[in-house]
């Protein structure tokens, strides 16, 4: 199935190419070799969702029971130093037991290849979720049993949806006290809008839980025990609620869930059906069944399209629904290249062509992650089409460079395995590459074309970083420009005045680590300075300007007017340029000068030297003189038309805003919600997570930092929070003065 390329489409994993030809008569990218595996047998997928859900642990479950690994180390081992998880080696994943940076690992089960990426999920490191999901063909949302539908997982499945991902939704942690299947499902169905069809519904929950029934195939399966190696009994649908350990269970909702499984059952055939004209049809006029291959096949063409999720659950620190989950990645999981091609983008971003993923074409690869390693760099590639071997030679269109490659690696988490060629669909990492960098597309020399980029957002949160000594200066810069290098959420600035080094990030945790992995793989030291907010600045009202730029210093002079309106614009609308001068008052080849001065310009504000956002920049006329005007005198009459029409537009200041949930016990809600008014924000929701309370709003991330160790006090370490970017907002007038000079200090 191939969907239309859009305008607005963010590529994701298929595949495109045209065919080569170079020098010595070789087809550049043709296999010499025919594929050993046919691309239906490759699954890659992502393992996304809110911190603690459960995907690092799953992960781990998936590794063991595809034999890829002989032992389990779990995640809460890792804090005592017993050892690490195979995605989780960094030494401040260890220390912290997170995931700071998605890991690969490859793995089989039952004839294919799965290519699994685990991803972070502190909203700090959501970069990671962003350039995974980026290349990936489908994507596993993990669920915490308990708390369902959580912020961090809706910023994920936006994401998803930004890059047309097909999912399927896991509830983990089903062995939890207060575990809801019932709340995630409704939370997935009503939070996230996701046509969900009901595959499994557990047996049992907490202590109870001890297996699901499989509503596809009508059977359940009741786990023997909590091992690793225990096994399970399959039960015929209509002998599950007769079963022993079914008939004891005390939940009223458990019980609910049994005594409904016909009916359940029924649901999720008729949404499977309607995925199928044919087979809703055979359905309606004969009322049989269809078979369980005809039904797979259904959920399967729905999930592709991105029409319908399909639900499983489990316990994979329990050992219990794992194997399940991996057959329905291969049942329900596209292929590479099996929901759509990959587009092909202009310099301007627009979209020119989409084309298949095949062996048989040139190469087209995109570059997803960068990272510096005891390897050297390693680069993360997409193949999305073509055939690459070693000591081939690509052109990074993006930067205009050739780059030869020498060594290719399968990468499990912070191991490799060298190999000498990769195939349309694969997932590898190519060593020491000079010029590319996170998002540059790779491919054929004589063929060079541009992938659509990925897209990042803007860092909200700045430090100043230090080296420790006076002779580490140039160690620190190096240190930096690799770590920036690697991780496009960073952005590196010299503040003009003071001359220190600016450090940009989307969080106080995402600065601290990079400073801190610094020290560890590249070992430098720095010191960080106190963290600073992203401001920005919008034009007040709308604003009509004159500027003449004249200026005669013996020989030629120079000239050049403009006249420019300049109008607040939407939230997000970014800068807009408009060139509507009539009758050559301004000479065509000065107006692209105009623009680039305005788009200059815009990232220093007026205020505070903030950039500027969402406005529109209208240029109605000027005047110029047919000797002493030039483009350079157009430049700066427009800079200097555009700070003084903002200073005289009562420019706002903005500040960013994040969405805030705090969740802890229900005593404590009182003074979280007191703390969030005192700190200049507005709840916006609060209620029952299972046994805990949350609240949820909004607030100010200049009122926020520190706010753990509040957090710590007010809830005797029993309450958690998720803070997440949201919009920009106007400072009140009256604070702007004390924000700024607070920021200053």
């Amino acid at each position: 199935m191939h969907r239309q390329p859009q305008a607005h489409d963010i590529p994701r994993g298929s595949t495109s190419a045209v065919l080569l030809t170079l020098p010595l008569k070789r087809t550049y990218g043709t296999p010499t070799v025919a594929r050993q595996k046919p691309l239906k047998l490759f699954r890659n997928i992502g393992i996304i969702a809110h911190i603690d859900a459960g995907k690092t642990t799953t992960t781990e479950r998936v590794l063991y029971y595809t034999g890829k690994k002989h032992q389990i180390i779990d995640v809460h081992d890792t804090k005592d130093g017993k050892g690490s998880t195979t995605t989780d080696y960094l030494e401040q994943e260890k220390k912290r037991g997170i995931t700071i940076q998605s890991a690969a690992v490859s793995t089989e089960w039952k004839g294919h290849q799965i290519n699994v990426i685990d991803t972070p999920g502190h909203v700090d490191f959501t970069i990671e979720v962003n350039r995974s999901l980026r290349v990936l063909d489908g994507a596993v949302v993990v669920f915490d049993g308990v708390a369902g539908v959580e912020p961090q997982t809706e910023t994920n499945w936006r994401l998803a949806d930004q890059y047309n991902v097909p999912r399927m939704c896991y509830v983990n942690k089903m062995d939890r006290i207060g575990a809801s299947f019932k709340h995630c499902v409704d939370g997935i169905r009503n939070r996230l809008g996701a046509n969900a069809i009901l595959c499994q519904i557990p047996l049992g929950s907490h202590d109870e839980f001890m297996g699901m029934v499989d509503l596809i195939a009508g059977v359940g399966y009741i786990w023997q025990g909590d091992d690793k190696d225990s096994k399970w009994e399959s039960v015929p649908l209509d002998q599950v609620a007769d079963h022993p350990k079914v008939k004891a269970f005390q939940s009223a909702a458990d019980k609910e869930w049994v005594a409904n499984l016909a009916a359940l059952r029924e649901q999720s055939i008729e949404t499977a059906v309607e995925m199928d004209d044919d087979a809703m049809d055979a359905y309606l006029t004969s009322g049989e069944i269809p078979s369980l291959e005809k039904l797979k096949e259904c959920i399967r063409k729905g999930c592709v399209a991105g029409k319908l999720v399909p639900v499983f659950c489990g316990s994979s620190y329990r050992n219990k629904g794992v194997q399940q989950l991996l057959d329905g990645v291969i049942d329900y999981m596209p292929f590479p290249g099996e929901n759509g091609g990959i587009s092909m983008v202009d310099e301007d971003g627009n979209v020119i062509g989409e084309q298949e993923v095949t062996d048989d074409a040139p190469v087209r690869a995109l570059a997803f992650k960068v990272i510096n390693d005891q390897f050297g760099t390693l680069t993360f590639t997409r193949i999305y089409s073509g055939v690459i071997k070693k000591g081939d030679t690509l052109q990074n269109v993006t930067r205009g460079k050739k780059e030869r490659i020498g060594r290719i690696v399968e990468v499990q988490a912070n191991a490799t395995k060298e190999i000498d060629e990769v195939r349309a669909g694969d997932i590898c990492a190519f060593v020491s590459l000079k010029e590319t960098e996170t998002g540059d597309s790779l491919t054929d020399p004589g063929h060079p074309v541009l992938l659509e980029r990925m897209r990042f957002p803007d860092p909200v949160i700045s430090v100043s970083v230090e080296p420790k000594s006076r002779n580490d200066v140039d160690k620190m810069s190096t240190a930096l420009y690799k770590m920036v290098k690697a991780d496009p959420s960073l952005k590196l600035e010299v503040d003009k005045e003071t001359g220190q080094t600016v450090l940009k990030g989307m969080g106080e945790l995402h600065l601290e680590i990079t400073i801190d992995r610094m020290r560890t793989e590249l070992g430098v030291d720095a010191n960080m300075g106190k963290p600073k907010v992203s401001f920005r600045e919008a034009f007040g009202n709308t604003v009509e300007h004159t500027y003449t730029h004249k200026k005669q210093s013996g020989g030629s002079g120079q000239f050049a007017e403009v006249k420019m309106i300049f109008e607040p614009g939407e939230p997000g609308s970014g800068v807009v340029f408009s060139d509507e001068i009539v009758g050559g008052r301004v000479p065509r080849e000065y107006i692209p000068a105009v623009q680039h001065a305005i788009e200059v310009e815009s990232r220093q504000g007026q205020v505070a030297g903030y950039e500027v956002l969402d406005f529109k920049a209208r240029l109605v006329d000027g005047k110029y003189h047919d000797v002493d005007s030039s483009a350079l005198a157009f430049e700066i009459a427009a800079r200097q038309c555009f700070r003084e029409a903002q200073r005289m537009s009562k420019p706002k200041l903005l500040e960013p805003i994040m969405s805030l949930e705090v969740v802890t016990e229900a005593d404590y809600l009182g003074d979280i919600i007191g703390d969030v008014n005192r700190r200049r924000g507005s709840v916006s929701d609060q209620g029952q997570k299972g046994p805990q309370a949350f609240v949820q709003g909004f607030v100010p991330l200049a009122e926020m930092f520190g706010y753990i160790n509040f957090l710590r006090s007010a809830t005797s370490g029993r309450g958690t929070f998720t803070m997440i970017f949201d919009h920009y907002e106007e400072v009140p007038a009256n604070l702007v003065d004390k924000l700024m000079e607070k920021e200053a200090k």
